[in-house]
């Protein structure tokens, strides 16, 4: 592996200036790291993958690498809408994307709508794309496209309206991402366009030290030019070239930060960083129990595509409602993501999604902000796969609960049809998790019912699924 040190002695020749500050590229130093508030007691965020992707807007957001695998449906189709590869390929969808609608400060509205406390939009995809002003990538949204700096202007406004900001970088893959366009005559072949397709190596093959300090330049680009709260990582970068790569990255980020005053998360998947050295993120998936370190799951209100096609499949309401309480339960945030159309117009369908969360959010969200997970996350008989991509419809029962902490208070969230009343057999006299309960009552709704004995807490009465029971102690309840 090449050592860090000699990746940052390669950035001060290039005109890089090493921020000072308490963390060198090792992982040892990178420990020290802490997970700041803001992030622990936000909860809920909102991704956001726009691009020329949806121009297309068939397929999902990785029709730009299926559109050049003659196996895939993305394939067939460009055919029969655009034509020869060679004639019109992914390059030629940039004029086509305008966001002619493409307004900040409505999805601003519309993400504090919805409850979010940050933001989090795709800065580059795997295509190669950059949706900000930048010096290092002429194929970008300020030169192409809207012709608009897309990340900068989304910066100022969710920050004027208190949300924190945030960028997604997935660069990594683009190393392999077109390769397919070399195996016929496309314009993946064309040298013009050779600082947009890259190296289309094959996806076996690991990535050089060009490609590597391109792809951390581009990093740190967004880093000096935005100064974002949250930095999130796809995969790939658990490929080892990618390491010393990383700790240098982290270690300028953690830096910068110090020197702004700020506190900023890394968000990695798999293995690609040690453990307390920056945020797993559990993509479209779920984990079994409570984990000591903040983590978060990220999913799309499409269950589809991240970015927007024309023939998406929205979640329920309910589910993404119940996704967010049992990562809370379990000390985890929920990253939600909508894909705005070729005009910059978040679907009708999505935005739907958003308010019907922001609602419960407004009668139920102090059982989630600013909370901690309890002695156990929840209880139950239904059993739910842990991992990426496990996510589907839970058929949860009114036995099914989720619990939350805040000082002397501990929420019960109802995942499924309660019936007539609600036993919690955590609270049990015989279990011994709580002292003493002072107080019951639902959110939104006051006073019940409610007793207790060696079997549990029963409360007589419950609105519904996802409904919110408070339990007041004389003490504080946190594990």
């Amino acid at each position: 592996m090449k050592d860090p040190s000699e990746v940052v002695r390669s950035l001060r020749t290039l005109g890089v200036e090493w921020p000072s500050g308490p963390f060198r590229p090792s992982w040892s130093s990178l420990s020290k790291y802490e997970v700041p508030s803001w992030f622990t007691q936000a909860k809920f965020g909102v991704f956001v993958h726009w691009g020329p992707y949806s121009v297309p807007a068939f397929g999902s957001e990785w029709y730009p690498r299926n559109m050049y695998l003659a196996q895939r449906p993305e394939y067939r189709h460009h055919l029969e809408n655009y034509g020869q590869h060679s004639k019109f390929g992914y390059k030629d969808f940039f004029p086509h994307f305008r966001g002619e609608k493409f307004d900040p400060h409505r999805w601003v509205s519309t993400f504090l709508r919805a409850g979010a406390r940050y933001v989090v939009l795709v800065a580059e995809h795997h295509d190669g794309y950059s949706m900000w002003d930048s010096s290092l990538n002429p194929w970008n949204s300020k030169r192409t496209g809207p012709g608009r700096d897309v990340v900068g202007e989304l910066a100022s406004a969710a920050r004027s309206a208190g949300l924190t900001f945030g960028v997604s970088y997935h660069r990594a893959e683009h190393w392999w991402y077109f390769e397919g366009g070399r195996r016929f005559e496309s314009d993946v072949r064309d040298p013009d366009c050779a600082s947009l397709y890259g190296p289309a190596m094959p996806r076996e093959t690991s990535p050089d030290d060009n490609f590597l300090t391109d792809w951390l330049l581009r990093a740190l680009e967004l880093v000096d030019k935005y100064r974002p709260s949250l930095f999130y990582f796809d995969w790939w970068i658990e490929n080892p070239a990618f390491e010393p790569y990383l700790l240098t990255f982290a270690s300028y980020y953690y830096n910068s930060a110090h020197q702004w005053g700020s506190q900023v998360v890394i968000n990695y998947k798999h293995n690609a960083f040690k453990e307390g050295t920056a945020v797993l993120d559990v993509e479209r998936g779920r984990l079994g129990s409570i984990r000591h370190l903040p983590w978060q799951t990220d999913t799309s209100i499409d269950r589809k595509s991240w970015g927007y096609v024309r023939d998406s499949s929205y979640v329920d309401s309910g589910s993404v409602i119940a996704d967010l309480v049992d990562a809370v339960s379990k000390n985890g945030n929920l990253l939600l993501n909508v894909g705005p159309d070729s005009e910059g117009v978040i679907p009708e369908g999505e935005v739907n999604v958003l308010q019907d969360v922001g609602d419960w959010l407004g009668i139920n969200g102090e059982a989630i902000y600013d909370s901690r997970p309890w002695k156990v996350h929840g209880e139950g008989p239904t059993r739910i796969r842990e991992g990426e991509f496990t996510e589907g419809d839970v058929q949860y029962t009114g036995r099914d609960l989720r619990f939350t902490a805040r000082g002397d208070v501990l929420y019960v969230v109802v995942m499924g049809e309660p019936g007539a009343s609600v036993r919690v057999k955590s609270l049990s006299t015989d279990v011994q998790l709580i002292d003493d309960v002072e107080e019951v009552s639902l959110l939104g709704s006051g006073q019940v019912s409610w007793g207790r004995d060696e079997s549990g807490l029963t409360v007589s009465s419950s609105s519904g699924p996802l409904s919110v029971v408070k339990v007041k102690s004389g003490r504080a309840v946190f594990r």
